[in-house]
């Protein structure tokens, strides 16, 4: 077993919800049966953190915040010390998160999808209902676990975690293959590992528009798009363009933007398949010409279950590709309140709080 000082505290970041970060000092916990306690090595931010928590507390439900939790829900780490009754993981494992604890008998979560636990009592997310990886030191129940590969590195697995697992979902959905042009509407770090994902799903072409000039130059450096589009007036003529006046096969939404939302619906060519990601806002169509007449199809897609986030893994080292590309900042844990006003900021890539051998 590792020594850990329990006489020692341990620093935490949190969100009070007025666009700064916190910190305050929490008891190491103990791994209780079925419990592990991780080395956090890596800790990236979510959209949905600067979306529903950073700025103000929004989130009701699954997405509401409790006050004075340690932040961050796409964690990865090492296991130091594992509680009775563990089956599977045990000291010294490389791990990655599930980021929401369920209760493991309800009908979503005997599916995998504990985002979507039906208990109002047992679902705790990580980094909303209980505590998250802004801390050196996270308490995981084994059941959420997924086994990091030695291929990858953490920020590779803190990735995975949501935003590279949530993108895999909604590309599954609406099966990417080599016959596909796909478009992808919004750039910032879902945006980009959707470009990624299609890519290595073998994408015959990408096309990314969005309106940051950062993010598409990110796009373009990292060669994820063959064509990067500006969403300005003449967007859908341009992707109509481009495909030969006939629109792309799949289209992938992750703006949570209105325009870009229609964008993705008449852009996309007859029979084609749409599939929404990015989160709130509203979209406005004409369900004749829009969907029921080109025989399109809609997803909605939150998250993902836990068993394809193993599958996912396994296939991102067998395609060769690095989700901490993504990665344009790193800080460690003292300059979390410059990591989130970052990526509140919207001009950069993924940005993550790193431990040890991750601190680059």
């Amino acid at each position: 077993m590792s020594k850990i000082d329990r006489k020692a505290k341990m620093t935490g970041a949190i969100l009070p919800g007025n666009s700064t970060v916190e910190f305050r000092q929490y008891e190491i916990p103990v791994p209780g049966y079925g419990e592990v306690l991780l080395k956090t090595k890596s800790s990236t931010i979510c959209g949905s953190d600067i979306r529903a928590i950073y700025h103000q507390h929004l989130g009701k439900g699954p997405e509401g915040y409790q006050p004075g939790m340690i932040a961050g829900h796409e964690p990865c780490g090492q296991i130091v010390e594992a509680g009775p009754g563990c089956r599977r993981f045990k000291e010294g494992d490389r791990v990655v998160v599930y980021h929401i604890s369920g209760c493991g008998v309800c009908n979503d979560c005997r599916r995998g999808y504990m985002i979507s636990c039906t208990s109002s009592l047992h679902r705790k997310a990580y980094g909303w209902q209980r505590n998250g990886g802004m801390a050196p030191y996270l308490l995981a129940e084994e059941k959420d676990l997924v086994a990091l590969p030695n291929e990858l590195s953490y920020t590779d697995g803190a990735q995975v975690a949501c935003g590279f697992g949530t993108v895999y979902e909604g590309l599954e959905k609406i099966g990417v293959s080599g016959n596909d042009a796909v478009l992808v509407a919004g750039l910032g770090p879902v945006g980009l590992a959707s470009l990624m994902l299609a890519k290595a799903m073998g994408a015959s072409k990408l096309i990314g528009t969005d309106v940051v000039k950062e993010r598409m130059d990110l796009a373009v450096k990292l060669g994820l798009a063959d064509e990067v589009v500006p969403s300005d007036g003449d967007v859908l003529a341009k992707v109509m363009a481009l495909t030969g006046g006939h629109g792309v096969e799949r289209a992938v939404d992750c703006s949570g933007n209105d325009k870009a939302r229609q964008l993705c619906i008449r852009a996309t060519r007859k029979w084609g398949k749409i599939v929404f990601i990015g989160e709130g806002g509203t979209v406005s169509f004409h369900p004749s010409p829009d969907i029921i007449h080109d025989q399109k199809t809609i997803y909605g897609s939150w998250v993902t279950n836990i068993w394809r986030m193993e599958e996912l893994v396994e296939r991102i080292v067998r395609w060769k590709i690095r989700p901490e590309d993504l990665v344009t900042h790193r800080f460690p844990l003292e300059k979390a309140p410059t990591a989130y006003a970052l990526m509140a900021e919207g001009k950069c890539g993924k940005v993550a709080v790193v431990f040890d051998e991750e601190i680059k």
